[in-house]
């Protein structure tokens, strides 16, 4: 066996023997993608107090990862088409782990934030890659099957990164949470050299840089404008990113249809089956990473669980999007996946319709279904799109498909992050209001609280910290009038912490059900629309004529 893989997989006359083991380095790329997010969510609050992080601050340290990432997909997708499918991801990994030893030794908003934004870079060079190595390693009749696993690794990785996020964190500082992902890129990386043939596009014209740098114009304005303007309000810069985004996508638009050889035929979205699939794999995202980034919060704040114990309590979902994978991989190819995306999609719906039971007496119980229900709608949806999505572009362009259906991922989750975390934000702040309507609390302390779930709590540990102060003078006042009054307002002052805490718990789980009924009825509203275009049957019967037609068109014997 050689010790590096030398020959590319085109020029191979049958399908690469090693390709299963392959798989596993392109899904060891992927789940320190995934991870590096879903790890961020339960270090956040250890990382808010230790660097006084602000509101703005940690919405940037968590999506300063996304804009770079989301941005960058398409072009790096093409370059690695034209020189090295193999070379993007080995360079990504480089640079998603030296992006990881950074944001381990940052010590400020700043240089955490840069940290981030360094590992956007390296996940932008090795996402479309695992999926355009994939999709050149296997043949056509094992590649859904590859893909089924490709998608219940993000699944594994939702719940993965919090549990061994909070494992860390029992003994160790936020900072070790960013070096889970080094071992496991230093092994994918050696791996990749052993394990992965190198692969390019057999035949490739000049890249579109044009095209390609409108592209990071528009996505990057969008995500910035989807980030900015919910979370901070519609001020001069997410008006301006909004305007850029506009401008920046008809000018792509019209560019790519104009350029003889696109960075993407934007064209393809024409093909129901093709905008359908990205579409539910946007509007799927969306539902997914907003209801993780609410879930978790409500876990970890409302119910008192700790860091290691709520990536434990996330577990069901990935057990679930595994089920729900191999049910997918036995039912897509005999029914077609019109039904098993809109099947999916409706249990989504589903999933948060059951979260708008929740109250301020709910307990983890009440989130087992939900989460079960959730990954296994991930499992039945999300790998035939995927495998939809690759399968409308030639070989020459696999990974330009791998970016398209990765981007359309990214905006969905921060679409879903941006407008659902808004909601929820918008929804705690009212209804803490009316929850503390008549009480004595201090208006700067009100609006502190209103904040954020984890700054109500905090307001409330403070006033029962000052009750404890108040009645530990009383035990020590010599003077039993002194004394007498002391004990009162500290009684007072601990009823009011109990209120307190009590109204942040409440308010925060209305929101959770507020913010569940306004996702199902997005999602819902898109299942019937993605359900519309789907076309009928089985996915070798519904557009063949196209995909040899693209082949032809692109010069691929």
């Amino acid at each position: 066996m050689r010790l590096v893989m030398t020959e590319p997989v085109e020029r191979t006359d049958r399908p690469y023997a090693r390709r299963w083991w392959a798989l596993l380095v392109l899904c060891l790329s992927l789940l320190i993608i995934v991870m590096a997010n879903t790890a961020l969510t339960v270090a956040a609050p250890d990382m808010t107090r230790d660097l006084g992080l602000s509101s703005a601050d940690l919405q940037w340290v968590i999506d300063g990862y996304t804009v770079p990432y989301a941005a960058l997909m398409l072009l790096l997708g093409a370059i690695g088409d034209k020189y090295s499918r193999r070379g993007a991801l080995v360079l990504g990994l480089l640079v998603f782990g030296g992006g990881a030893v950074f944001g381990y030794l940052a010590d400020s908003a700043a240089t955490v934030i840069a940290a981030r934004a360094v590992m956007g870079v390296g996940a932008a060079l090795i996402m479309p890659a695992t999926l355009s190595l994939l999709a050149a390693t296997f043949p056509r009749a094992e590649r859904a099957k590859a893909i089924t696993l490709w998608t219940a690794t993000a699944g594994l990785a939702i719940a993965a990164g919090p549990v061994v996020a909070g494992a860390l964190l029992k003994h160790h500082g936020w900072a070790s949470t960013f070096l889970i992902n080094v071992p496991i890129a230093a092994v994918a990386l050696v791996a990749a050299f052993v394990l992965v043939p190198p692969s390019k596009a057999g035949h490739h014209d000049r890249i579109d840089y044009v095209g390609g740098l409108l592209s990071v114009l528009w996505v990057g304005a969008l995500v910035y404008m989807i980030i900015e303007g919910p979370h901070f309000g519609w001020d001069a810069k997410a008006v301006t990113a909004a305007v850029v985004a506009g401008a920046g996508l008809v000018a792509f638009v019209l560019w790519e249809l104009r350029h003889p050889r696109p960075i993407l035929d934007v064209r393809r979205f024409t093909s129901r089956r093709f905008a359908g699939s990205n579409l539910a794999v946007a509007l799927f995202f969306l539902a997914v990473f907003g209801a993780f980034y609410y879930l978790t919060q409500h876990l970890q704040f409302v119910l008192g669980y700790d860091a290691l114990a709520t990536g434990v309590r996330m577990l069901p979902l990935a057990g679930a999007v595994f089920v729900g994978s191999a049910l997918t991989g036995y039912l897509t190819p005999r029914v077609g996946m019109k039904w098993t995306v809109t099947a999916g999609m409706v249990g989504g719906t589903a999933a948060l319709a059951l979260l708008t039971r929740v109250d301020g007496a709910s307990s983890y119980g009440d989130f087992v279904a939900p989460l079960i229900i959730l990954g296994l709608a991930i499992g039945l949806a999300l790998s035939p799109c995927t495998d939809a999505i690759m399968g409308a572009f030639p070989e020459s362009e696999l990974g330009v498909g791998g970016a398209v259906n990765d981007t359309s991922l990214e905006l969905g989750g921060s679409l879903g992050i941006a407008i659902l975390g808004s909601l929820l934000s918008t929804s705690y702040s009212g209804h803490l209001s009316d929850a503390t309507a008549g009480s004595k609390l201090p208006a700067d302390a009100l609006s502190t609280a209103q904040d954020s779930v984890g700054a109500g709590y905090a307001v409330a540990q403070g006033i029962g910290d000052k009750a404890r102060q108040l009645a530990a003078q009383a035990a020590h006042t010599t003077d039993p009038q002194q004394a007498a009054q002391l004990k009162a307002q500290a009684t007072q002052l601990a009823q009011g912490a109990g209120q307190m805490k009590d109204a942040v718990g409440s308010s925060f789980a209305d929101a959770v059900a507020h913010t569940s009924l306004v996702g199902a009825v997005i999602l819902g509203a898109g299942t019937l629309l993605v359900a519309f275009l789907l076309p009928r049957g089985t996915a070798r019967e519904e557009e063949p004529a196209q995909e040899v037609k693209d082949l032809v068109g692109s010069g691929v014997n």
